[in-house]
């Protein structure tokens, strides 16, 4: 039941962005590229045009290539977990997976 109501809330969530005002929107891509930058940015590429400091590392700019982004809330709401001892172990609340979603739609 709570993944289905974290779903629901989630997808509300994303949906919202657009009926919010610029400023609102804006601070949510801003929380959520501060987000990428302090967690992933020493790995992948978090704008546009840059390469990832490690090779293998997907740049964020691609990630809507292999994955809806949409679909990414609930992987990073159980917690981020690779195989590869490099990539941190990570969980995020249910607002700062809001707002990193927002931030990577806008690279899309």
């Amino acid at each position: 039941m709570f993944r289905f109501l974290f779903r629901l809330s989630l997808a509300t969530a994303l949906v919202m962005p657009a009926c919010l005002t610029p400023a609102l929107a804006n601070d949510a891509v801003q929380r959520g590229q501060a987000l990428a930058e302090a967690n992933c940015g020493r790995c992948h590429a978090i704008d546009r045009t840059s390469d990832s400091p490690i090779r293998e590392a997907p740049p964020f700019r691609n990630l809507h290539q292999r994955y809806a982004v949409e679909t990414l809330g609930e992987a990073l709401a159980e917690g981020i977990y690779t195989g590869h001892a490099e990539m941190p172990a990570f969980e995020l609340t249910p607002d700062q997976i809001h707002d990193f979603l927002v931030f990577l739609k806008t690279l899309e």
